[in-house]
Formats: C-alpha cells, sequence, structure tokens
C-alpha cells in the first residue's frame, strides 16, 4: 500500500496518442506514415560536428555553465532579425523546444476552466500541453482556410468566460496540412482584435514551403496582440530541443519567471552550437534541401492515393509544404478501429480525432510523408488502400 495523492490535474494528462502509435511502429516491416519525424537525411550532421568542435574550443567552459534564462544573445538577435517585422532581441525567450513554448503560455495565461480557443482539428501535442491547467477548450468551425472568422464570435464567450486566448497554426498545419491564405490571415485577426482576443501563433513549418513562401505572419499584422512560436526542429534537427517564443513586452517578463521555474534555461551547449551553425547564411543554403526532398515524397504520396485509392470516396488535402496530409474516409469506417488491421498489412496512421477538442471526426487520419522513402510510400498507402477496403467489403 503506498500514500501517494496525485494532484487533481493528474488526471488532465494522458500518453500520446501518436507516441504510443510510434512503439506500434517498431515491429519489423511496419512501414509508419504516423510519427510527424523530420527525416533524418535533413540533419546536418558535419556542420554540427564543425560547430561542436569550434564552441567547446574557443567557448567551452561558458557553453558547459549555467546561463541567461532569456537564452543565448547572439542567437536571440539572430531570430529578431530574421523575422517579417519589427522585433527587439529583448522580445525573444529561448524555449527547449516550442513545445515548451506552449506549456509556458498555458501557465501564464489559463486558470481552471479558462476558456481558450482552438482550430477544428489542431495539433495534438498543444491539447496535452494546456490539459495539466484545465481550460476549458472549444473548437472554432474550420474550413481548407483555417478558423472561420464568423464562428469567432459565436465561441469567444463573454464576462468571465470570454475566451483568454486562441491557438492557431497558419503554416501547414499539424495536422491537415491546410495554410491559411493572406484575406484569411486579415480577416482573422481583424476579428480578433475586435473582439480582444491575443493569438498565439505556433510556425513550426513556416520554412517548409515548396512553390511559394506563406502569406505575412499573424503577429506581423499585430504585433501587440500575439505571441509567436517558432523553432529549430524542422530546419536543423529536432534532438537539440531548441524553439523561442516572441512575446510583447507586456508579457514577456511572466514567460520568463514561467521559464526559470521550469528549468532555469535552454541547454547553453546547443544554443551555442546552433548561433555557430547558422551565422553566415547557413540556413538558406540548408533549407532548399529539405523543401526539394519533402516536395518528392509530398507528390509521390499524392500520385499513391490517386492510384490506390481509385473508387473508393475518400478525400484529401494537397499540402503547399510542410510534413503532414490529412484523409476522410467513406462512411462507416472508424480510422481507430481500423488501425491494428492496417498494421497488420504493415502500414501505420495516426488517427484523426485525437486532434479534436470535441466532437471528434472518427474518418479521419493524418499520414506523415517525409520519413519513407518514395518507394515505401507507395507500398504502405496500397496497403492502407487494401485495409479500407477490406474494412468496407465487412460492413
Amino acid at each position: 500500500m503506498n500514500n501517494w495523492t496525485l494532484a487533481k490535474r493528474a488526471s488532465t494528462m494522458n500518453p500520446s496518442v501518436i507516441r504510443e502509435i510510434l512503439k506500434v511502429t517498431e515491429k519489423p516491416g511496419i512501414i509508419s506514415l504516423a510519427g510527424g519525424l523530420p527525416s533524418p537525411k535533413t540533419f546536418p550532421i558535419d556542420a554540427f560536428k564543425n560547430a561542436a568542435d569550434k564552441v567547446l574550443l574557443q567557448d567551452g567552459a561558458s557553453s558547459l555553465q549555467y546561463a541567461a534564462s532569456e537564452g543565448y544573445a547572439p542567437l536571440r538577435e539572430f531570430i529578431a532579425q530574421q523575422l517579417p517585422w519589427d522585433v527587439s532581441p529583448e522580445q525573444v525567450l529561448i524555449t527547449t523546444g516550442s513545445q515548451q513554448g506552449l506549456d509556458l503560455v498555458g501557465k501564464i495565461m489559463l486558470d481552471e476552466g479558462s476558456r481558450m480557443l482552438v482550430e477544428t482539428p489542431t495539433y495534438l501535442g498543444a491539447l496535452q500541453a494546456f490539459s495539466p491547467q484545465q481550460p476549458e477548450v472549444v473548437g472554432v468551425d474550420s474550413d481548407e482556410h483555417g478558423v472561420i472568422p464568423a464562428d469567432l464570435e459565436r465561441k469567444v464567450g463573454t464576462g468571465a468566460q470570454k475566451a483568454r486566448l486562441i491557438y492557431l497554426l497558419p503554416n501547414f498545419q499539424n495536422p491537415t496540412g491546410r495554410t491559411m491564405d493572406d484575406a484569411r490571415r486579415q480577416a482573422v485577426v481583424e476579428r480578433l482584435a475586435e473582439l480582444g482576443v491575443p493569438f498565439l501563433e505556433d510556425n513550426p513549418y513556416g520554412d517548409l514551403w515548396y512553390d511559394e513562401e506563406p502569406a505575412a505572419p499573424l503577429t506581423a499584422r499585430n504585433p501587440d496582440g500575439g505571441l509567436y512560436l517558432g523553432s529549430f526542429s524542422k530546419v536543423l534537427a529536432p534532438g537539440l530541443r531548441l524553439g523561442y517564443i516572441v512575446a510583447p513586452k507586456a508579457i514577456y517578463p511572466k514567460l520568463l519567471q514561467a521559464k526559470q521555474a521550469a528549468d532555469l534555461h535552454t541547454p547553453s551547449f546547443n544554443q551555442r552550437m546552433v548561433a555557430e551553425v547558422i551565422k553566415d547564411g547557413f540556413l538558406e543554403r540548408h533549407v532548399p534541401t529539405i523543401r526539394a526532398l519533402y516536395k518528392k515524397q509530398r507528390n509521390a504520396m499524392l500520385a499513391a492515393l490517386e492510384e490506390h485509392f481509385a473508387g473508393i470516396d475518400v478525400q484529401w488535402t494537397r499540402p503547399v509544404g510542410g510534413m503532414f496530409l490529412w484523409l476522410r474516409m467513406p462512411e462507416g469506417v472508424d480510422t481507430v478501429k481500423m488501425l491494428p488491421a492496417a498494421v497488420e498489412r504493415n502500414v501505420a496512421y495516426v488517427p484523426g480525432s485525437a486532434f479534436y477538442a470535441a466532437n471528434p471526426d472518427h474518418r479521419t487520419m493524418r499520414l506523415s510523408y517525409v520519413t519513407a522513402s518514395e518507394e515505401q510510400i507507395h507500398i504502405a498507402i496500397k496497403a492502407l488502400a487494401d485495409t479500407v477496403r477490406a474494412t468496407l467489403a465487412q460492413q
């Protein structure tokens, strides 16, 4: 018998559906279209080896020592300079991955029962990050361009129940792959300003565009009305756990205090390595190689879907960047229940129901095309189509 009494908030913490599915994909022969993992082919290992040697040789003691909670000054300056609106380095807080940014924002913005708004569907990791604060999470109606401005007013609430925040991913959204066009961005920012609701703009995929750079960020349109999250995970390497928040000066001190309480600071060595790698225009040379690879793999998945799902009433998105594609199955197909049958055919995906704040659509699924080869993508999509046909035949 033990005497552990857990906090009430602990009951709201649930395992990541994606992380649990990734365990299944360790089975030999499985082709996983489930994880949102960048392709390891894109990791600039030689550049990091050289940077590590240089940092340790020139700045070894400082790179291994405790450091300022705000982050490494040259890295904060780089981030401020490359953003497409006027940002001071003093507004940049380095985080241990942008996932930590979600956690910090939740801690300072949300109380138990606070209303917050999200897209429908939305990023599962954000729902997990906010859940310990026990907010009331409300989904805003969304279409292929993101949240629908007219529904914001219906969902924002009033008085004590007025939404504290809305969480948005305008570029190549996880999980759907959709992108807000310029007109929708402007309409959303203007409506939020009228309603007096701050926004949290999450942009981990914004550099991964294929043919055309996306429209200006929401935060560039109203810098005092929003928080902005960025990450080096998708353009350099996720294992470094290096992201950042750009915050209005009015709210920055509270984020900094939450950061200090969470982990004191993001690893000094990692920050210095990244600053060393990117200081001479490396990203301008490196990121286009990632875009070219992911575009080929996206094209392979779209071609495979056209071929193998012919004759099946399935809808899918056609992302213009990022890492994900979203499918909606025919009536009667529950993608959670179908997953074991897919795994038996050696293919894995993420059921879409996990990405909804409420009223999940059990016919949906998320596919990632960036870690499988083009050949594997075709094999996996055929196996997935065979699974869907077998499922429909059993009805």
